[in-house]
């Protein structure tokens, strides 16, 4: 006998957005930690054989971008399932380091991909402090204590070490992308795609740096049907969290927070 009823084809459906570590004094960015849970919700869904997962983020922290891919990556391989990434406005820097976690991924033509590379940005207040008559006063154990310290003359050495920590992460992001994309990455070196610069959805996909152009519902439709049922996964911002954020009553607080998370989105054009 035979059923009457066609059986749909479920697509968990997770979205990962924000700042990756920490995105200022009172809020919360997107961390293993704060993310595991709706993962591992979204990839317990009984028989399924691919999970989304949409991704908008400027980038952050390298240890959170190498936690997130490595955790969606367990978890795809431990139960066989696929991930189809789908990047937003942007998955640069970590943000798409996170998206190589895809066995796919798809852009829109105008999302913004790639920027492969490191960053440290910080500000000089050395003569700031002369003029003002501030003695900057700094104790401590250790040779190498007190490194880059913005209130003093920058030296030679701990420039020369922070750079080597650099090159050592930025080799980190390029092993993931090339495991990642392997022989669909076009011609790296002549296209310049570790050097830290960014595309074009339209763009990207020609380098190799993403699989196609569309939105999930798009694509999902596409490769499952009209009637495919998207189950929505997404964190919820918690009532102490939410507590947090409406109560802080300095205005300076607030405007530095903004700042600093304006700062990252506005490296890519937004």
């Amino acid at each position: 006998m035979f059923s009457i009823f066609k059986k749909k084809t479920v697509i968990p459906h997770v979205r990962l957005t924000g700042i990756i570590g920490s995105a200022g004094r009172f809020k919360q960015g997107m961390e293993l930690a704060n993310q595991r849970d709706i993962l591992k919700k979204a990839f317990s869904v009984k028989k399924i054989s691919h999970v989304a997962i949409s991704i908008n983020s400027p980038g952050g922290s390298p240890v959170q971008s190498h936690l997130i891919y490595s955790y969606i990556r367990e978890l795809a391989d431990k139960k066989k399932i696929k991930v189809l990434i789908f990047a937003e406005d942007v998955a640069a820097s970590g943000g798409y380091f996170i998206a190589c976690a895809g066995d796919e991924i798809f852009a829109n033509s105008s999302s913004i991909i790639g920027s492969i590379g490191v960053i440290s940005a910080s500000f000089g207040f050395k003569d700031l402090i002369q003029k003002i008559g501030v003695q900057r006063r700094v104790y401590t154990a250790g040779k190498n204590k007190s490194t880059l310290d913005p209130f003093v003359e920058e030296k030679e050495e701990d420039v020369k070490r922070l750079k080597n920590i650099q090159l050592e992460l930025h080799a980190d992001f390029i092993k993931v992308v090339e495991t990642s994309r392997g022989s669909k990455l076009k011609d790296p070196e002549k296209n310049n795609i570790f050097t830290g610069e960014f595309w074009t959805g339209k763009s990207a996909l020609k380098l190799g740096l993403i699989d196609g152009i569309g939105n999930a519902d798009q694509v999902l439709k596409e490769k499952f049907g009209d009637k495919v049922i998207i189950k929505n996964f997404e964190k919820k911002k918690g009532f102490f969290a939410k507590k947090l954020s409406s109560s802080i009553s300095d205005p300076f607080d607030k405007i530095i927070n903004n700042l600093e998370e304006k700062s990252m989105w506005q490296r890519f054009g937004l």
